[in-house]
This record gives C-alpha cells, structure tokens and sequence, in this order.
C-alpha cells in the first residue's frame, strides 16, 4: 500500500484560558465540594488547571487546582499584590506513596501512620497557605464590594 500523505503527529497544547478569565478574578465553582463557593483565580499551571483559593481564612476553600469547565468568571477583581505563587506547580499537589500495609494491620490500624516527612511536608503546605491568606486578605479589603 502506498501512501502519499504524511499526518504529522500532534503535539499536545496548553489549555487555552477563557479570555475572561484573568489573575485575580474572582470565580464561582460549579461542582465537588466547594460548590458555590467563591474562589479568587491566581494563576494557570502547567496541566492547563486552574489554580484558586478562598482564601482558607474567609471561605475554607484551600489552595486547590479547579478546571476552568467547572467555574463560571465574574467581574469582580482582585489585586495580587504580595501573592507569590511562581513556586506552586503541579508537583505541589502530589500525594504522598502510602506504604502498603500488611492485612493484619489494615484490620486494626484505622489511622495511616505518617512519616516525618510526610508531617513537615503538611506544615509546610499550612505555612504556605496562611501565607497567600494574609496578602490576599490585605487585597480582598481594598475592594468596595468585598469587604
């Protein structure tokens, strides 16, 4: 079989952000947990999702990764003045590998027993999440409609 034509393969693209969706836009989300909550938008990561937060302080909504299908923008803005999130990646979120537990303990140990590492990765994750809070916060308070 001959063949004339060469489909050259696709390389995938970045997820294109919805034009009105912009760094410190306030969304609404749509589904899972935080359903109705208002998240303000901080920045888009690598996998194309969107990076959000409540912040944790007003609303309880943690730094999370939401797809942009699931929230709807509204016009509200806010500054992110003192917001560094150029450290926060996809990596940021990863689980930690659950040792595997023999069946006997699975059949009376209800608590997973964390690491050390595992406990100063949490806290670290605390410390940062305070951290966007506080400058979010400062920023929330400058805006008529939200505080």
């Amino acid at each position: 079989v001959q063949t004339f034509f060469k489909r050259a393969n696709r390389t995938p693209q970045p997820t294109r952000l919805r034009k009105s969706i912009t760094p410190g836009t306030v969304l609404i989300v749509l589904s899972g947990r935080f359903r109705g909550r208002r998240v303000v938008f901080i920045k888009q990561l690598d996998s194309g999702l969107l990076l959000v937060t409540g912040p944790y302080k007003v609303n309880g909504v943690p730094l999370r990764r939401v797809n942009q299908a699931y929230v709807i923008p509204t016009s509200t803005k806010v500054s992110l003045d003192g917001v560094d999130a150029s450290d926060i990646t996809d990596a940021f979120f990863a689980r930690s590998k659950q040792q595997a537990a023999t069946k006997d303990n699975q059949l009376f140990e209800t608590e997973a027993q964390l690491s050390d590492e595992e406990k100063a990765k949490i806290k670290a994750k605390r410390d940062r999440q305070a951290k966007f809070d506080a400058a979010l916060i400062k920023n929330i308070g400058k805006v008529d409609m939200l505080k």
